[in-house]
């Protein structure tokens, strides 16, 4: 729940172009919080007593226009609204202004092709439903142009849905949603001000993550400011625990926080059902309760394993990451996946289940060997080849300052990955859209490495550091990318001591390894390869003969 401190916009904006769902998810969010609904054309139309086509066909666009943009300022003039507006009102800058004073705007989004059957089952409906801009020729092509002209308007909204896939209800859950992380955002009094990287939307709710030079030393601060009061349960393993455990109970007991700490042995082999039981049965002899919180302290293992307790422990109870590992901070943290290994693979059994927070010191990276550091940047280069070039070209000009942790441009590349992370996950929580798939760039074989060495060889972002090279070596033998590309990532890797070729690594073992991947499907295992720098797509057509010839060329058996 947020705190009751914060105030939440009064009015809900819905743009977008025509066919992503407006009316029929602005209807569904008004009843739920009980608002009023208007949607913008209807309003009009009532007002002249005519359709919006014949407005279009009898006074002209420039006519209807001015009715829309006068409309607007009326309907914005009242509070506790959802407000559905046309598909053009957006691109106007005077309408863009009045909107993005007057509520939260989030623009519904689709692909041409999903528009067009949408629409088309409207007209067969009502005639009426005809958009007059679409004309009566090629509407495929018409509506790709349109929208290409006004996407850059859309982008300007606060929060934007991809609809494509899903039903009306659940685009209205991710409505309130961002109507709720807004909050978040635009209350100055929680304590976080502009600590705060990114809000990760999911269905039931958002989450911020605030990133901090020093914030270990406000813990406790922090957690009470979000209302968090206590008890709270640390679930951290022995070495984060002897370097972090005395600050962290120190500042919690300044703070009025009753905590507690269970201890486990450092390293993936920890993160197995028995260590699981093993905190299930500390919390019973405890007496935690649903409204107690689990503080998962440390790096990957120690956000997985204290979130997939919390998970499954009195059916879910709150939990709040504290990452201490590069890794954590930019990926594992962020994004709700929690799970616990068995032999045959990582991360084979666990669920989707999203923290209340997340907590992030890069002052705590600083006890990182080099190894550790190296290992962690590997998350932080991936978001950059699948989503932001810009973000590469800062790893290839700052190597030494971002090699010995900086303060302020390692803060800044870390909040950036963070945001690229939230982003994704917030478009896409559970995988349906195939857009958090692109995450696993790299982790197809970073993962089956991990395995096929008992997780002992390989750190996980040296494995996705191996991986990256192997998808990226699949792009170009495929003619996705050039080999320039393949050579600048691996001068990338090699600059920050990150490894590119595999040695010593069974290719029988690491294929059977691979197979067993939870992205597969139907047997085939899924890609996440390179269109070009900041660009990554997910593919099964990749020809074993291309995947067995790259596996051998990225390990090394001499």
């Amino acid at each position: 729940m947020l705190p009751s401190m914060v105030s939440l916009k009064k009015n809900i904006i819905l743009t977008g172009f025509s066919g992503t769902g407006k009316t029929a998810v602005g209807t569904i969010v008004a009843q739920i919080l009980d608002w009023k609904f208007v949607d913008t054309d209807n309003y009009i139309s009532r007002l002249t007593g005519k359709t919006i086509q014949k407005i279009f066909s009898e006074d002209g666009e420039n006519n209807f226009r001015e009715l829309e943009r006068r409309a607007l300022l009326k309907i914005c003039s009242g509070e506790n609204q959802v407000i559905a507006t046309g598909g053009g009102a957006f691109i106007d800058p005077s309408n863009q202004e009045l909107l993005l004073t007057k509520g939260l705007v989030v623009t519904l989004e689709a692909r041409p092709e999903t528009i067009l059957i949408r629409l088309n089952a409207q007209e067969q409906r009502n005639d009426e439903e005809r958009r007059p801009l679409l004309g009566t020729g090629d509407k495929l092509n018409r509506i790709r142009e349109l929208k290409a002209k006004r996407q850059i308007y859309y982008d300007a909204s606060d929060s934007v849905i991809h609809t494509d896939l899903l039903t009306a209800e659940q685009t209205a859950a991710g409505v309130i949603n961002a109507w709720k992380s807004c909050a978040i955002k635009t209350n100055k009094s929680d304590g976080f001000g502009d600590s705060i990287a990114a809000i990760v939307e999911h269905e039931a709710g958002a989450y911020p993550v605030k990133v901090e030079w020093g914030l270990l030393e406000r813990l406790g601060e922090s957690l009470i400011n979000f209302g968090v009061e206590g008890p709270v349960y640390i679930i951290s393993d022995n070495q984060v625990f002897h370097l972090y455990g005395r600050k962290i109970q120190r500042v919690l007991h300044d703070a009025g926080i009753e905590a507690h700490s269970f201890i486990f042995t450092a390293g993936e082999q920890s993160k197995t059902l028995a260590t699981a039981e093993s905190i299930y049965k500390w919390l019973i002899e405890r007496r935690a309760e649903r409204n107690h919180a689990i503080l998962a302290v440390g790096g990957g293992v120690a956000g997985d394993l204290g979130g997939f307790v919390a998970a499954t422990f009195l059916r879910g109870i709150p939990f709040i990451q504290v990452p201490t590992s590069m890794a954590a901070m930019v990926d594992a943290s962020i994004g709700g996946k929690v799970a616990v290994n068995v032999p045959e693979g990582k991360n084979m059994i666990g669920s989707f289940y999203q923290p209340k927070m997340v907590l992030a010191d890069p002052e705590t990276l600083s006890t990182l060997d080099n190894r550790g550091l190296s290992e962690g940047w590997a998350e932080a280069i991936k978001h950059g080849f699948i989503r932001d070039q810009n973000l590469v070209e800062i790893f290839e000009d700052n190597v030494d300052a971002l090699g010995s942790l900086d303060p302020d441009i390692s803060t800044s590349v870390i909040r950036r990955s963070i945001q690229i992370k939230a982003d994704v996950v917030s478009n896409d929580e559970k995988e349906k859209l195939g857009i958090r798939i692109l995450l696993n760039y790299g982790h197809t074989v970073g993962h089956a490495l991990e395995v096929a060495s008992s997780y002992g060889k390989y750190l996980h972002g040296e494995g996705v550091s191996i991986g990256m090279m192997a998808a990226a070596e699949i792009s170009c033998k495929m003619g996705m990318i050039s080999k320039d590309v393949v050579g600048r990532q691996e001068h990338i890797l090699r600059q920050f001591n990150l490894p590119t070729v595999a040695r010593q690594v069974n290719l029988s073992t690491l294929a059977r390894a691979m197979q067993l991947d939870k992205k597969n499907e139907k047997g085939s295992v899924r890609w996440v390869l390179l269109r070009e720098v900041g660009h990554a797509v997910s593919t099964r057509d990749v020809p074993k003969a291309v995947v067995n010839e790259v596996l051998s060329l990225i390990t090394d058996n001499s």
